[in-house]
């Protein structure tokens, strides 16, 4: 029998979800707070301009093309895909940087250069990466999060050891220079820990990175999404901007009724969530929320970010469409972000040159950038912090790629932890949701069906499998099958 389901909040979790649920036939209505949908995955264009204004990275592309043949479908028929060659470049020092190459036999002589003899203990380390991603990647993170049996397989015993050490200390067995371990433990960072606080397991990464390869949809990430709310559409989904859910009603039996937006009622048989976990469990009752004040401010958040959208009028040198910075002590900001939250002293950071390989995203010989410094969840946001640390970022680029930039700079736009709050409704303002770390892995992070609410569930980065887009596809599509199975029941 056809239900009617209400989703929350339109990011790739919600979109996932929505397709799963309206193929099996149900009545799909999305609201979404902000004029776009996409959640994070939203655009912001100006004087030409065009800049992803959250995720840059297309990582697992096997994740997306597994999401679209479930509808019989491929990305093809709905983007063009382009592999990055060279994947990124990282930078060390002043005119000092090295470019990971698509092509892994052209990593494993860049390792000879830095360490001789570590090409080989890079293949052995790959090949138990792989077969982790094969495990985990294919496996594992289809899996619901409601129990520890779920990690216990025949393919999983002989890995259960790599969930009680850290991936830190399985790259520093192998690796000795500093160089090609900042390398290695790069792809953890999307996990939103730090690499000492990070299972080993989790080094299936380090395949998605070298293996799979870094991937570049043309016009953006936000092509993605079109793709899917175009598939979404044909499946019969119907969506709702500019509509923020005030509040959800629960009767007196417990059960999710209806959600307020904009002072109508809209009654729903299944309500789910891919809004901030925390922000729904506050528009439902107190006595109905599962985790208190106290739970969330003990959760270890995977950072917050301060992001400038800067647009050039001129052609950058000596950088790449991804490029890491990498000339500072990664632990010292790592414990800015972690440890004691604070504006990190000399932070790493990111800058996306997108215009590099895509004409879409400037115009003719100008360059649009997207520079990212990760910073603690939670932390002051003012106007003086943002200027700066943009400062700070535009120095250290001039100085370590060998560039006068600043007087070609044609507009600046910033975003940090208020504008995460505002728009996003998320959690002090984190980018990314909860960190990897063991504590916070599988049936450890907020479920996906509510405990106390029935017809009540929560998808995205704040629950099963975690953050990143490939994981929220996932979780879409863990949260609609744990909807059907509850209508089925």
């Amino acid at each position: 029998m056809k239900k009617k389901i209400i989703i929350l909040g339109s990011g790739f979790s919600s979109l996932s979800a929505a397709c799963y649920l309206a193929k099996a036939g149900h009545q799909v209505t999305v609201f979404e707070k902000n004029k776009q949908v996409g959640g994070r995955a939203r655009q912001f264009k100006k004087d030409g301009f065009v800049f992803d204004m959250g995720p840059t990275w297309y990582w697992m592309p096997d994740v997306f093309e597994k999401f679209f043949a479930d509808f019989d479908r491929k990305p093809s028929d709905f983007y063009q895909l382009n592999r990055l060659d060279p994947a990124y470049e990282v930078y060390f020092g002043e005119k000092d940087s090295v470019s990971i190459s698509s092509e892994l036999h052209k990593i494993c002589e860049l390792f000879e250069q830095e360490e001789p003899g570590s090409s080989k203990h890079l293949i052995k380390f790959l090949e138990m990466a792989e077969n982790n991603y094969n495990v985990a990647v294919k496996d594992l993170v289809y899996r619901p999060g409601v129990s520890p049996l779920e990690l216990i397989t025949a393919k999983t015993i002989t890995k259960l050891n790599q969930l009680f050490f850290d991936i830190r200390r399985q790259i520093a067995n192998r690796f000795d220079n500093p160089r090609l371990i900042k390398i290695l433990e790069f792809p953890v960072l999307f996990l939103g820990a730090k690499p000492g606080n990070t299972p080993a397991l989790y080094n299936f990464m380090n395949w998605a990175d070298f293996g799979l390869g870094t991937w570049h949809p043309k016009g953006g990430m936000v092509e993605i999404v079109n793709g899917m709310v175009t598939l979404a559409y044909q499946l019969g989904v119907s969506f709702e901007t500019n509509s923020a859910v005030e509040e959800i009603a629960i009767d007196h039996n417990g059960v999710a009724q209806s959600v307020l937006v904009k002072g109508t009622r809209h009654t729903a048989d299944v309500i789910l969530s891919g809004a901030d976990y925390h922000h729904t469990e506050k528009l439902i009752r107190e006595k109905y929320r599962q985790y208190s004040e106290a739970y969330w401010n003990k959760k270890t958040f995977a950072p917050s970010s301060l992001l400038f959208y800067v647009g050039f009028d001129k052609k950058l040198d000596h950088v790449s469409h991804h490029t890491l910075f990498f000339d500072a002590e990664f632990d010292e900001h790592a414990e800015a972000i972690y440890d004691k939250p604070a504006w990190p002293k000399d932070p790493l950071f990111y800058a996306s040159f997108p215009s590099k390989t895509d004409a879409t995203f400037a115009p003719e010989g100008k360059e649009a950038a997207t520079f990212l410094i990760p910073i603690a969840a939670g932390i002051e946001d003012n106007e003086e912090h943002r200027k700066k640390y943009f400062e700070l970022i535009i120095g250290r680029l001039e100085r370590l790629t060998g560039q006068e930039l600043r007087e070609h700079v044609l507009f600046t736009e910033s975003y940090c932890v208020n504008d995460f709050v505002d728009d996003y409704n998320s959690y002090k303002g984190n980018a990314y949701g909860l960190a990897n770390t063991l504590t916070q892995t599988a049936f450890m992070r907020p479920r996906i069906k509510s405990k106390k609410v029935k017809n009540l569930f929560f998808t995205g980065q704040l629950t099963v499998p975690g953050p990143g887009v490939p994981p929220a596809l996932i979780s879409g599509k863990i949260a609609a099958e744990s909807i059907l199975k509850h209508l089925d029941s």
